[in-house]
Formats: structure tokens, sequence, C-alpha cells
């Protein structure tokens, strides 16, 4: 399979687009565990334009009652996209704050155990630094909102290395 670029900026923009509000196309689980991961799976879908069908191990949403686990849940996204079998869909590896670009995801453990929010990253500054990666989020929507101003024990980088199509 061959790995296709991702589009950073349309999952930026799609980030700044919803941030505040819901796409009608999507179920809002704000009441339902919290809708970080949909967000930032909305984004990734706007980014990549493909989603992957396979029952249960898939990333995928088709209604509120068909979707795959990585599409809502924070651990099952991390999961799908550091995944190694090469099948369709964005695709990301375990990275370092250095490694981070608009577009690429995060992980926050609240905590110090368990991973429990999914912010994306919709701007980075120079040097690099918790206090200058800016993100958007659902669940607490915010927009350009510093990295540093999160109360959180432990974060996991995620780069979006790209997108495989079948």
């Amino acid at each position: 399979m061959t790995l296709y670029p991702y589009d950073r900026q349309a999952a930026v923009d799609y980030a700044h687009r919803w941030a505040y509000a819901r796409n009608p196309k999507f179920y809002d689980f704000e009441n339902l565990g919290g809708d970080c991961t949909n967000f930032v799976s909305q984004c990734l879908y706007a980014g990549s334009g493909i989603m992957n069908f396979t029952p249960e191990f898939g990333w995928y949403y088709i209604d509120v009652n068909e979707r795959s686990p990585s599409w809502t849940g924070v651990p099952y996204l991390f999961d799908y996209l550091t995944r190694t079998d090469g099948s369709v869909g964005p695709v990301g590896q375990d990275a370092s704050m250095s490694q981070m670009e608009p577009g690429d995801l995060l992980q926050l453990s609240f905590d110090g155990i368990h991973y429990q929010h999914t912010p994306i990253i919709v701007a980075v500054r120079y040097p690099i630094a918790p206090s200058r990666i800016l993100v958007a989020a659902h669940s607490n929507d915010t927009d350009y909102k510093r990295l540093s101003s999160y109360q959180y024990r432990s974060v996991r980088y995620i780069h979006i290395a790209g997108v495989y199509k079948p």
C-alpha cells in the first residue's frame, strides 16, 4: 500500500470551523462521555478523506449506532493510528513534542494512568514548548488553547505520517 500525504491544512481548517459548534452530520457525544475524540476523528477525516470500515478494528462513522470504537474512544484511536498492518486510513506514530506539526494530535492523562482527552494541534510556535503548542478540542470547547493551560499528568504525541488508500 502507498502512503499518501495527509492534508494538515484541511484538518486544521475543519478544527477551526467546528471548534465551538457541532457538525450536524455527526452525533454529539458530549453527554455520553465526551465529544473530544469524535471531533478529532472528524478533523482527521477532513485531512485524509477516507475511513476504514473494518468491523471492530477499523476507523469509521456511519451514525451514532454504527461506528468503530476508535472513532470516539481515546485509547482506541491511539491503537488504530499506531497500527502496523498497513490498512487503509490515516496512520500515525507515537512521537516526541519536537516532531509536532499542525494537524497532529495529542492525548492527555489527567490521572497519570489513563489517557482521557484528545485535542488536535492547530498551531506550533518555535522553539516548541507546551506553552507554544495550540490546540482545538471539544468537551470544554476550545480553539487556539495553549497545551500548558491544561492540568495534565502526562501527554502522548501522535504525529500523522500520512494516509493509506486502496
